[in-house]
C-alpha cells in the first residue's frame, strides 16, 4: 500500500506558536492561534535510550558515530547480481535511516514551480513506497539540486520521524507519515538558508528533538548566530535556544554526536563559526568550544574516552594551509586553545571520520582514504578511492562501506598497514539525477545505513539495498543506556516554553524545571516565584494571562527557584484589521 500525504494549506500548530503545513506566512504564525488553557510538558529525566541492534535511527547510526555492531555483513555485491537486493528510483543527497522494516529518506520531488521536499518510507525488503509526505520550500534561495540535504531522524521511543527542510522548517511526522507539528524557523527566526543548502540532520535526545540553523530574532537574540534549537518532541514547543559560538561565516551541516566524557554528557557539533562546540544536551548550557577554521565546520566529530576527533577542509587559524584533523581533550571547559595532536594540510571538508580501535579513518576531499593512529595522529596509510568525496565512512563487521562522488561504492577491509578493496562497484550512468549529474555514474554524497545484515545507500538517482534476501536475525541492543537521573543541588533553572508568540488575552502554562550541575533533570518546581518584565498581564503559579490590550509587546516571563533565576521570552502581537 502506498500512502501519499502533502502538507495541508491550513496548518496544524503547536499551542505556543508552531505551525504545520507549508504555505501560510508569518501573519498566521502571529494571529492564527486559539487561546489555550494549558500546555502540558511531559519532559522527564533523560532516558533510558534503548535502540535494538538492527535499527539505524539517525544519519550516523544508533551511536551517531558511523559504526555498526552487526556481524556477517556483505563483503561484495554486483549490480543486478550477487547480494543485490533492490534499487528504488528515489534519488537524493542525504543518508537513509532504518527502523524495523522501514527505511526512510528525505529528497526532492517535482521540478520548477512544482518542486517540493519530501520524507518517504520504503519497505526494507522490497523498496516499495509505504508512505510519503511532501512539503513546500519557501523563504529560501536553496537551488533544486541541493533540496533534501538533511536526513530524517527517528525517535526510538515513539517511532515518530523528524525532518529539517532546506527552508528551515522542523517537521514532526508519526511513524505512518501523518503530520504531528511543525515549526518554521524561517518565519519565526529569519533563518539564513543560503544557496549552499547545508542543513543539519535532526537529533533526538530523550524528549527533545534538536536542530541547528543560522538564525536571528529580537532583543538579545537579534544578532545572527548559528544556534541550536531544542523542541519538545511531542508538542513542538521550544525548550531552549543555545548560542555557544560567534557570528557564522556560512551555514553548516556537521553531524552532531552525544558522548559522555568524565561523567558529563555532551552534545558535540561543528557550527558555521568555524568552531566545534560542546553543550549539555538537555539544557543547552555551553561547556567548551574549539575554534579551528575560518569557515564553517561540516564534518562530524567522533569520541574515544576524552579524545574528541575534529576536522575541517578550510583555512586554518594562523596558517595558510587548508584542512585539519586533530584530537582535542573533551574533558575541558571554556575556550580550548590546544590539541593533543593535529595534522594540517589534508582537506577533510565533508566526509566524517570513524574510529576503529586505535585507528581513525577519514576520507579527504580528493577521495583519499587515510588512517591515523588515534593516540598520536601519526599517518599509517592512505588509499585512493576516486577524485571527489562528500560521503562519510561507515564501519561494520571489520569493513568500511563508502560511496564516492565519482559514482562508485566501495567495501574495504582496513588494517594496521593498508586497506584492501573487497568490492568496487560503479553505478549506472545517471539519467534522472536530483544532483544535476546526468550522464555520469550516479554520485553518492551521503553515508550508508546498516540494518539486519543489509547495507542501504542513496545515489543521485536511486536508493540501493544490498545484502541477503531475508533480513538477518539480530538480538540485543545497539544502545542500552540507563536513565540519566539528576542528583545533588540544583544548578540551573530552565523556563519552558522558552520562546513564545502570543496574542492578547491568551493563557499559557509555564514550567520551571531544575537541573543539576551535569545538566540532568531534577524536578519541576511548583513553588517557583514568577514575574513579568516588559509584558502586560499577570502570572500566577506559572500561569501567564496576557493582557487584553490590543498592543504589541515583547518581554520576559521570569521564574526564581532554589536561588536560581530563569526566563522565557514572549512576543505579543495585536490583531490586524482583517479576517480570513
Amino acid at each position: 500500500m502506498r500512502l501519499s500525504l502533502s502538507a495541508p494549506e491550513g496548518r496544524i500548530r503547536s499551542a505556543t506558536g508552531g505551525l504545520l503545513g507549508t504555505s501560510t506566512m508569518l501573519k498566521n504564525t502571529l494571529f492564527g492561534l486559539t487561546a489555550v488553557l494549558s500546555v502540558s510538558l511531559t519532559l522527564l529525566a533523560q532516558g533510558p535510550r534503548r535502540i535494538p541492534l538492527g535499527d539505524w535511527p539517525e544519519a550516523r547510526g544508533p551511536n551517531r558515530d558511523g559504526v555498526s555492531k552487526e556481524t556477517g555483513l556483505v563483503d561484495r555485491w554486483a549490480l543486478n547480481g550477487e547480494n543485490f537486493l533492490w534499487r528504488a528510483p528515489y534519488g537524493g543527497r542525504s543518508a537513509p535511516i532504518v527502523m524495523g522494516n522501514r527505511l526512510c529518506v528525505q529528497n526532492p520531488t517535482g521540478s520548477g514551480p512544482a518542486l517540493q521536499e519530501r520524507v518517504m518510507c520504503l519497505d526494507a525488503d522490497s523498496g516499495k513506497v509505504i508512505w510519503e509526505y511532501k512539503f513546500n520550500i519557501f523563504q529560501s534561495d536553496v537551488p533544486a539540486h541541493r533540496v533534501g540535504w538533511a536526513s530524517p531522524a527517528a525517535d526510538p521511543e515513539t517511532g515518530n520521524i523528524y525532518a529539517l527542510s532546506v527552508g528551515a522548517e522542523v517537521i514532526a511526522l508519526s511513524k505512518d507519515g501523518k503530520p504531528l507539528w511543525n515549526r518554521s524557523l524561517g518565519e519565526e527566526w529569519a533563518a539564513f538558508t543560503t544557496h549552499g543548502g547545508r542543513t543539519m540532520s535532526p537529533l533526538v535526545d530523550g524528549d527533545l528533538v534538536i536542530v541547528s540553523a543560522a538564525i536571528s530574532s529580537w532583543g538579545t537574540s537579534a544578532n545572527r548566530a548559528h544556534r541550536l534549537v531544542a523542541f519538545d518532541k511531542r508538542t513542538g514547543d521550544i525548550v531552549y535556544v543555545a548560542n555557544p559560538g560567534s557570528r557564522p561565516y556560512d551555514t553548516a551541516y556537521a553531524a552532531p554526536v552525544i558522548a559522555t566524557i568524565n561523567g558529563l554528557r555532551l552534545l558535540i557539533v561543528g557550527l558555521g563559526d568555524g568552531a566545534t562546540h560542546a553543550i549539555k544536551p538537555q539544557t543547552g548550557e555551553k561547556v567548551w568550544s574549539f575554534v579551528s577554521s575560518k569557515r564553517a565546520i561540516n564534518t562530524g566529530a567522533v569520541v574515544s574516552a576524552s579524545s574528541v576527533i575534529v576536522s575541517h577542509g578550510d583555512e586554518n587559524l594562523g596558517s595558510s594551509e587548508l584542512g585539519l584533523i586533530a584530537a582535542v581533550d573533551g574533558s575541558q571547559t571554556g575556550d580550548i586553545k590546544t590539541t593533543k595532536w593535529k595534522v594540517l594540510g589534508d582537506q577533510f571538508g565533508f566526509s566524517s571520520p570513524v574510529i576503529d580501535g586505535n585507528r581513525v579513518y577519514q576520507v579527504e576531499n580528493g577521495s583519499r582514504l587515510k588512517a591515523f593512529e588515534l593516540s598520536s595522529g601519526k599517518e599509517l596509510w592512505q588509499k585512493q578511492l576516486g577524485t571527489v568525496q562528500k560521503a562519510p565512512l561507515v564501519l561494520g563487521d571489520g569493513k568500511l562501506y563508502v560511496g564516492t562522488e565519482s559514482g562508485k561504492f566501495f567495501i574495504l577491509r582496513p588494517g594496521a598497514e593498508r586497506a584492501d578493496v573487497l568490492s568496487e562497484v560503479e553505478l549506472p550512468l545517471s539519467k534522472n539525477s536530483v544532483q544535476q549529474a546526468d550522464g555520469t555514474p550516479e554520485p553518492i554524497l551521503a553515508g550508508a545505513a546498516v540494518s539486519r545484515g543489509r547495507v542501504f545507500f542513496v545515489s543521485s538517482d536511486a536508493v540501493y539495498a544490498i545484502g541477503p534476501r531475508r533480513a538477518s536475525p539480530v538480538a540485543g541492543f545497539a544502545v542500552d543506556a540507563p536513565a540519566e537521573r539528576g542528583e545533588g543541588a540544583p544548578a540551573y533553572l530552565q523556563v519552558t516554553p522558552t520562546e513564545l508568540v502570543l496574542k492578547p488575552a491568551q493563557i499559557i502554562k509555564m514550567h520551571a524545571r531544575l537541573f543539576d550541575a551535569k545538566g540532568r533533570f531534577l524536578r519541576e518546581e511548583p513553588s517557583a516565584s514568577w514575574s513579568l518584565q516588559g509584558l502586560k498581564g499577570s502570572v500566577n503559579n506559572g500561569t501567564f494571562l496576557v493582557a487584553t490590550d490590543a498592543i504589541e509587546q515583547a518581554g520576559l516571563i521570569k521564574a526564581v527557584a532554589a536561588g536560581l533565576t530563569g526566563d522565557a521570552r514572549a512576543r505579543v502581537a495585536h490583531p490586524l484589521p482583517w479576517t480570513e
